[in-house]
C-alpha cells in the first residue's frame, strides 16, 4: 500500500491508481480529529461489529418472553446445583421468564418499584437469589418458593430495615446490604442469609461526602499471591478498600486506602472484568487498578479513551437516565455497556472487542437493563425479555448498519478525483447494500444504492450432482461502482439493511485520478 501512497503522490497526469483500504477493525474513533485519524478507524461504525479480521454486521435478537406488564427494569438470573431460572421485574411484578414464550402469572406482586440489585449466595441450607430495591423487604428465592425478610419463616433480618437497602453485595461467605442515602454498609453473620446485621459506618472516612453506591469485589494481585479485597465507591467518586477476613475482631478487618475516581453513573455501575474491576464514571469507564495507581486527570487510564468526545456527550446528557450498566459477554469477547438516552424508550449500547479494544455502537436494541443467563446475553424491554447475538435481525425486522471510515488523503494532500469504489464483502444472502465516498471531511450520509449480485451456490440435497456449485457457506463479492468525488481527502462509507443473513466487510479497492496541488 506504501508503494501505491509513493506513486499517487509523485504523478502530476491523470493515470489511475488504485488503493486498497483495510476495513476499519480499529473501531469508532470518537476522540482524534477527522484529518487524525489512523486509516483503520472509523468516524462512525454502528451496528458494524470490529472484529480482529472484517468488520461483521452484528447479530441481532429475539423476544424470549412477551406478554409482561410494562418495561423490564431489571433481569436476574438464579442458579444452583441442579437448577438454572430467569426472573424479570416490571412494574409492580416479579415473573419467572424461565420459558420462552408467553409469560404466565406473576410471582410476586404489589412492589413498589422494579429496580432491583440481586446476588447469588450459597450455603449448607441451599442456593439462594436476594435481592433489595430500597423499597420493599429484601426478598429471597431458595430455588421453589420466595420469601420475605420478616415473614417469619427463617428469612428475618434484624438491625437494619431493609426497605432502606438499595444494593446488595456478597463478599467472603457474607452478605453484604448498602443502606440508602448513608455511608453505611451492613453485613450479616458468616454463610448467614438472615440474622443479625452488623453497621460498617464510613462516615469519618470520606472527605466529600455523599453516599454509598454499590460494593465490590476487587481481586488483586499483592505479591504473595492473589487476593479479595472489598470497595465501596461513594456518589462522589471516592472508593473505600477493604482487606477483610473477619469484621467483627479488629485484626481481621483493615483499611486499605481511600481513592479518587470520577463520580459513578448509576446504581449498576460496576462489572467483575477478569480480576479487575470497571466502574462507570463520569471520566468514562475506568478499570480499578489502573484508577487507582495514576491520576484522575490522566485520560489513558479509561478503556473508553477512544470514544471519550460521545462517551463525554453520553454522561452529560444522560447520566441521570436509568438504564446505565455494563455486561461482560465472554463467548464473543465482548463488552456492552448500556447508555440510555431516553430512559425506557431509547436506548443504545457502546461495545468494545475485548480482544483489540476497539469500540462500536449498537441501535435497535431497546434495553433498560442487562444480565448473563447461562452465558448468553438477555435484556429486559417494553413488556419482554430479548435474548441478544442470537440471530440475523431485530425481533423479525432488518439490522440497519451504517459506517463511516476515517478520512485519508491517500498521498499528498492534493486534489484529486475518486472514480470508482469496490467492496470486498462476505455474505450468504442480498443484502441492501448502500455506498459511496465521502469528501473532505463531509461526514453526512452521501451514501447511494449499489448494484449487489452473488454467485449463488448448490443446496445440498436440492441441487443436481455434477451440476451445481458447491462453495463456502458466505461468499465473496466484490463489484465496481461508478463515483465522481473530486476532492483532497476521502472516506469510504457503507450501510446495510437486512435480516436473516450474514455481512462481512473486509477491504474496500479505490481509483484514482491524481491532480495537481491547488
Amino acid at each position: 500500500m506504501l508503494n501505491n501512497y509513493r506513486k499517487l503522490a509523485k504523478t502530476r497526469t491523470q493515470t489511475a491508481v488504485t488503493i486498497t483500504v483495510p476495513a476499519p477493525i480499529g473501531g469508532w474513533n470518537a476522540r482524534d480529529s477527522l484529518g487524525a485519524m489512523a486509516i483503520e478507524d472509523a468516524v462512525t461504525l454502528q451496528n458494524w461489529w470490529p472484529g480482529t479480521n472484517s468488520v461483521v454486521l452484528r447479530y441481532g435478537y429475539t423476544k424470549h418472553v412477551t406478554g409482561i406488564s410494562g418495561q423490564v427494569e431489571s433481569i436476574m438470573s438464579y442458579s444452583s446445583g441442579s437448577a438454572n431460572k430467569l426472573f424479570a421485574c416490571a412494574g409492580t411484578s416479579v415473573y419467572n421468564v424461565t420459558t420462552p414464550g408467553v409469560v404466565g402469572a406473576a410471582d410476586l406482586t404489589g412492589l413498589a418499584n422494579a429496580r432491583w440489585q440481586y446476588v447469588n449466595f450459597t450455603n449448607t441450607g441451599g442456593s439462594y437469589l436476594m435481592m433489595v430495591n430500597g423499597a420493599n423487604k429484601l426478598r429471597s428465592y431458595d430455588g421453589t418458593a420466595w420469601h420475605k425478610d420478616g415473614d417469619g419463616a427463617g428469612y428475618d433480618i434484624t438491625g437494619v430495615d431493609t426497605t432502606q437497602c438499595s444494593n446488595i453485595n456478597l463478599f467472603k461467605n457474607r452478605i453484604w446490604l448498602i443502606q440508602n442515602q448513608t455511608l453505611k454498609a451492613w453485613y450479616l453473620p458468616i454463610n448467614a442469609i438472615a440474622g443479625a446485621a452488623v453497621a460498617l459506618d464510613m462516615s469519618s472516612l470520606v472527605q466529600m461526602g455523599g453516599y454509598l453506591v454499590a460494593g465490590m469485589t476487587w481481586t488483586l494481585d499483592a505479591g504473595y499471591g492473589m487476593d479479595d479485597y472489598l470497595a465501596f465507591i461513594t456518589s462522589k467518586g471516592e472508593v473505600l478498600v477493604w482487606r477483610l477476613t473477619d469484621p467483627t475482631t479488629p485484626t481481621g478487618i483493615s483499611l486499605i486506602g481511600v481513592y479518587t475516581v470520577g463520580a459513578p453513573i448509576g446504581s449498576r455501575c460496576w462489572v467483575k472484568f477478569g480480576g479487575d474491576l470497571l466502574i462507570i464514571t463520569q471520566d468514562g469507564v475506568v478499570p480499578m487498578s489502573g484508577s487507582l495507581q495514576s491520576s484522575r486527570l490522566d485520560p489513558r487510564v479509561s478503556i473508553t479513551n477512544k470514544i471519550q468526545y460521545a462517551m463525554s456527550q453520553a454522561i452529560s446528557n444522560y447520566s441521570a437516565n436509568f438504564g446505565w450498566c455494563l455486561l461482560y459477554f465472554p463467548k464473543e469477547n465482548q463488552l456492552i455497556m448500556n447508555v440510555p438516552v431516553q430512559e425506557n424508550a431509547n436506548q443504545q449500547q457502546y461495545v468494545m472487542n475485548n480482544i483489540t479494544k476497539s469500540w462500536c455502537n449498537f441501535t435497535g436494541w431497546n434495553a433498560n437493563c442487562w444480565t448473563l443467563y447461562q452465558d448468553n446475553p438477555y435484556f429486559g424491554g417494553d413488556g419482554y425479555v430479548g435474548q441478544a447475538w442470537n440471530t440475523n435481525s431485530d425481533a423479525g425486522t432488518d439490522i440497519q448498519s451504517f459506517g463511516l471510515q476515517s478520512f485519508q488523503t491517500y498521498g499528498k494532500a492534493n486534489q484529486k478525483q475518486c472514480e470508482m469504489i469496490r467492496y470486498h464483502l462476505f455474505t450468504n444472502g442480498t443484502p441492501q447494500i448502500y455506498g459511496n465516498v465521502n469528501v473532505d471531511y463531509n461526514t453526512l450520509d452521501e451514501s447511494v444504492s449499489l448494484d449487489f449480485t452473488v454467485d449463488t451456490y448448490a443446496t445440498w440435497d436440492t441441487s443436481l450432482w455434477d451440476t451445481g456449485i458447491w462453495g463456502d457457506n458466505l461468499v465473496p463479492n466484490a463489484t465496481w461502482q461508478g463515483v465522481t468525488q473530486i476532492g483532497y481527502s476521502f472516506a469510504p462509507v457503507i450501510k446495510s439493511a437486512s435480516q436473516g443473513i450474514q455481512l462481512q466487510w473486509v477491504a474496500s479497492d479505490l481509483v484514482f485520478a491524481g491532480g495537481g496541488t491547488l
